[in-house]
C-alpha cells in the first residue's frame, strides 16, 4: 500500500513513518523541513509540503492509497487553525485525486470525560485546567476538524489518544469507539492503531480512542508535558 504521512516529522509521525515502512508499506512522508527527516528506506519519499499550499499537498498524495495525518502543533492561547485548515486542505486534494481512506488524529479531550480511571486528580483538576486554559485553542481547533472530516466524502477515521507519552514499541492497546476509560496512550501504540485502521473497515466512519493499559506513567508528569511540552 502507499501511504502518505501529515505531521511525519513529529513524535508520533516519525514512529508512524517507520512502523508503515517495516510492515512493508511505501511512504510518502510530508514534512516542511524535508532537509532535516531523519528517516531513510527505499521505499520512503520524503516531499516538502506545508499544508496550508494546496498544491504542494496535492502533489504528495497523488497516487496514494492512504492518507495518514498525524498534524500537531504546541498548544498556545493564541488562535490555532492547523487542525481544520490542513484538514481542509488535505480533504480537497484527496476528493480531487479520488483518494478515500483519511486517518486523522484528534484527542481524547476534544470532548471532555469522565474517565474511569482518572480519579480525582485527572477528571476534577488537570482536565479542567488543561482544557479550559492552554489547551482550549488546540481543542476548538480538533472540534472544527473532526466537523470537516464527518461531513466529508471520504471514508475516515478519527483517533482520540489520551494523554501522550513514549514507549520503545507498541503493546497491546485497546481500542473503544468514541470514548475510553484510560488516561494513557504511548505514541508507539497510536501509530500502530493507526495503521491497523487501513486493515479494519469496522471503524470507517467513527472516533476511535485508544489506549495504553500495560504500562502507567506519572499522570502529573504526563499531563504538564502535554500541555506545556
Amino acid at each position: 500500500m502507499r501511504i502518505t504521512v501529515f505531521g511525519a516529522h513529529g513524535s508520533t509521525g516519525r514512529l508512524l513513518t517507520a512502523a508503515a515502512l517495516d510492515q512493508g508499506h511505501e511512504v510518502v512522508a510530508v514534512t516542511r523541513r524535508p532537509e532535516e527527516y531523519p528517516l531513510a528506506h527505499p521505499a520512503l519519499t520524503v516531499a516538502g509540503a506545508d499544508v496550508h499550499h494546496p498544491a504542494a499537498v496535492a502533489g504528495a498524495i497523488t497516487g496514494a492509497d492512504a492518507v495518514l495525518s498525524t498534524l500537531g502543533v504546541p498548544s498556545t492561547r493564541d488562535p490555532i487553525t492547523v487542525y481544520s485548515e490542513g484538514t481542509r486542505t488535505i480533504a480537497d486534494a484527496m476528493a480531487a485525486a479520488d483518494v478515500k481512506r483519511l486517518v486523522v488524529v484528534s484527542s481524547s479531550a476534544t470532548y471532555p470525560h469522565h474517565h474511569a480511571d482518572g480519579g480525582f486528580l485527572l477528571n476534577r483538576v488537570l482536565q479542567p485546567l488543561v482544557t479550559r486554559t492552554i489547551g482550549r485553542t488546540t481543542y476548538a481547533d480538533m472540534r472544527a476538524m473532526e466537523d470537516l472530516v464527518r461531513d466529508s466524502a471520504l471514508a475516515w477515521t478519527v483517533m482520540r489518544p489520551s494523554g501522550l507519552f513514549d514507549l520503545p514499541a507498541p503493546t497491546a492497546y485497546r481500542l473503544d469507539e468514541d470514548e475510553a476509560p484510560g488516561v494513557f496512550t504511548a505514541r508507539s501504540d497510536l501509530a500502530a492503531s493507526m495503521l491497523e485502521m487501513l486493515r479494519d473497515d469496522r471503524y470507517v466512519g467513527r472516533h476511535v480512542a485508544v489506549t495504553t493499559t500495560e504500562v502507567r506513567p506519572s499522570m502529573l508528569r504526563m499531563m504538564l508535558n502535554e500541555a506545556f511540552g
